[in-house]
């Protein structure tokens, strides 16, 4: 059922737009509202798909009753209702959010098609915000252990902020997965999510990776070049193993973080990003700060909101399903059929010892796949596992 909100002052017009959808559609469900502040209070208890609205009421007008509701709830599309003498505002309510504009009386046609298209509209609206909700399976977080599902629910009340995101663990953990749920299921997913290794990029070059540099900046810098924080403006940027940043980088990404402001190097011109940072490190920080390695008020900025994400020896009941999740991606890329782990199989994987974490489960889960019998078994995990 599509639920519309008819907000009209004039009683008889009222009745007439209700009676016209009603008998249009089975399928939409008519409510009233006498004035602009009815029709608020109603919005703000109900959810509806669709606002009928007059320009000219008593209490509260129709433009302050749109920008109103593009306040409370943006994604409900509104159809303001003009008079002859109200054309012209009905015009400027389009450059406010509204959906469209019938004059009175209404064209039944007219009215029609304008109800379906905008119902069309939130129906598109809120599938895509559905969408936005699911992760990609490249970034799939495997696992139903407490410490996974307790990740989880941090990432779902997390995401949809700007909150910035610390996460730490050991290598191998999978803390990009969790740097890319943050990102896919933010409002931010429309833009790019651009990830820095800082531990692979040499000290005296991590400057203008992450900021850019004007031509003659430095010997090798023949052209000007944006950085990974222009190239992540209106998304995320991902600053993988953040402790291995120098101490120079580190102060130009807390001057960043403090006022949505870069320099590229070799120029004194600010650029405004909008970039929300997420950062990883397998290191301890706090640790690092005493011995004089990262600073403590770059820590407190990126430490919003800490993510510890746990060795496998310490989420050990996710291995079963980590093998098969494993074995299923492993076997569609190399086009052959999914092989099955006995039981026994299993119990012995699960007994390991996963220095390696998850980046080593899968290469072992490979490893058994290419060189185990048909069915894994014990003997092949003896044999296969540890080499």
């Amino acid at each position: 059922m599509s639920k519309i909100l008819v907000i009209e002052d004039e009683a008889a017009i009222r009745r007439v737009l209700v009676k016209i959808l009603s008998e249009e559609n089975d399928k939409y469900e008519l409510f009233e509202a006498e004035d602009g502040l009815a029709g608020i209070e109603k919005i703000k208890k109900e959810d509806f798909d669709l606002v009928l609205c007059d320009i000219k009421m008593p209490k509260m007008d129709g433009v302050e009753v749109l920008e109103a509701i593009k306040k409370i709830k943006p994604e409900i599309p509104i159809v303001m209702i003009s008079g002859h003498g109200d054309l012209d505002t009905a015009v400027n309510t389009m450059r406010l959010g509204a959906f469209d504009y019938i004059s009175k009386p209404p064209d039944l046609n007219r009215l029609l098609n304008t109800v379906r298209h905008a119902l069309d509209k939130k129906e598109l609206v809120t599938e895509n915000k559905i969408l936005k909700k699911k992760v990609s399976k490249k970034y799939e977080m495997i696992g139903e252990s407490e410490a996974i599902s307790h990740i989880k629910q941090i990432i779902d009340k997390v995401a949809p902020t700007d909150a910035r995101v610390l996460i730490t663990g050991p290598n191998g953990t999978g803390k990009e997965l969790v740097a890319h749920w943050l990102h896919e299921k933010s409002d931010r997913a429309k833009g790019n999510m651009i990830e820095v290794n800082c531990a692979a990029i040499p000290s005296e070059l991590i400057e203008s990776e992450l900021f850019g540099h004007v031509k003659g900046a430095f010997t090798s810098a023949v052209k000007e070049r944006a950085g990974k924080f222009e190239a992540a403006n209106g998304g995320s940027i991902f600053l993988d193993e953040i402790g291995d940043m120098s101490l120079s980088a580190q102060a130009k990404v807390l001057r960043a973080l403090q006022e949505s402001k870069i320099q590229r190097v070799g120029s004194d011109k600010d650029i405004k990003v909008d970039v929300r940072v997420i950062a990883a490190t397998n290191k301890d920080l706090k640790a690092e700060i005493e011995k004089g390695n990262f600073r403590e008020d770059l820590y407190h900025r990126l430490a919003v909101i800490l993510v510890k994400v746990p060795a496998l020896n310490d989420r050990r009941e996710d291995i079963p399903l980590l093998i098969k999740h494993f074995a299923e991606k492993i076997s569609s890329e190399q086009g052959t059929a999914v092989k099955k782990f006995s039981t026994k199989a299993i119990q012995l994987l699960q007994e390991y010892d996963w220095t390696g974490n998850i980046r080593e489960l899968r290469n072992v889960v490979e490893r058994l796949i290419i060189l185990g019998s048909k069915e894994v078994s014990e003997q092949d995990v003896k044999l296969f596992a540890s080499k």
